[in-house]
């Protein structure tokens, strides 16, 4: 038991030791997390090309990205908030540059992944197919309309707002409940996080083809997920949980997207072999090619027009 007297004493050894940790990084841990930096920035490229190359981003759900930016801004803002990562923040004004950046590196990656989340939803926005005076209209179908596209991209953006201010009224005024915030926080993004893929897998089973999802992305992310929840755990230990956990249930939730993708490109592409080989297509088997642009039609974007 530490008696109240020599409590602030203890609190400063404790924190001086975390910094002299801090001031040796392991190079092992180091080089991982540079690795899984630059593979997270990698597979959200492949993304990004994949639906600005068929200028369309039919066939991604919007709740998909709804539930996954709000997860994306839970998780950057519990490890924002987490006292662990406060306290690295706090060692950077004693330890080397180095030091300060290997301890940050959490930090950077969970940061990358919003952002580059939050890119995917520009995108979807700025190809989502949209109707065109040039084309009639075609009869209503469960695909989702440019006006929810919109409220998705709205919702996001005020819930990003209003996390924001809670976390910067909640570390100024209220600093002692960091930990149950960030917990919080951790456990919503879990919440948001196991869900979220479920809009997800019901389209790309109804529409029996990925469209403009982007199969080798999924490929990095999903053995990537366990790699990095390893790696934040690594950081911030069991007490961390609420930071770590979330990319494990991305991870087997992702890898069951990825199966039904890969499922669906092998099968259509048997099919379409069958096809030119002089074989009939059975029912169902007018689905989309993953690499095909679908062509000019109601769903066609605007921008894809020319």
């Amino acid at each position: 038991m530490v008696e109240m007297s020599t409590f602030p004493y203890y609190m400063n050894s404790i924190a001086s030791d975390r910094c002299t940790a801090l001031a040796s990084p392991s190079y092992i841990n180091f080089g991982v997390s540079i690795f899984i930096l630059f593979g997270i920035f990698l597979s959200y490229i492949s993304q990004y090309h994949r639906i600005i190359s068929r200028r369309s981003s039919e066939g991604i759900s919007p709740y998909f990205l709804l539930l996954g930016t709000t997860a994306g801004t839970c998780a950057f803002a519990n490890i924002l908030v987490l006292p662990a990562s406060r306290a690295d923040l706090a060692c950077c004004k004693e330890i080397s540059g180095f030091g300060c950046f290997a301890s940050l590196l959490g930090i950077l990656q969970v940061g990358l992944v919003w952002s580059c989340f939050a890119g995917i939803l520009l995108l979807f926005l700025i190809f989502f197919p949209r109707a065109t005076p040039l084309v009639p209209p075609e009869p209503p179908t469960s695909t989702p309309s440019y006006r929810e596209a919109l409220g998705v991209g709205g919702i996001s953006a005020a819930h990003a707002v209003i996390t924001a201010i809670i976390s910067a009224v909640i570390v100024i005024r209220y600093p002692d409940h960091l930990q149950a915030y960030a917990n919080a926080l951790g456990l919503l993004a879990t919440v948001l996080a196991s869900i979220q893929y479920f809009p997800q897998i019901f389209t790309t089973w109804r529409l029996k083809h990925v469209g403009s999802l982007s199969i080798p992305m999924m490929c990095i992310q999903t053995p990537g997920s366990f790699v990095w929840a390893g790696s934040l755990f690594a950081r911030v230990g069991w007490q961390g949980w609420s930071t770590w956990f979330i990319y494990v249930v991305t991870g087997i939730l992702q890898g069951i997207v990825l199966g039904l993708g890969i499922y669906f490109e092998l099968r259509n592409r048997k099919r379409r072999k069958e096809d030119e080989s002089g074989g009939s297509l059975s029912e169902g088997d007018d689905a989309i090619h993953e690499d095909e642009v679908p062509t000019p039609s109601e769903a066609t974007p605007l921008l894809g027009n020319k």
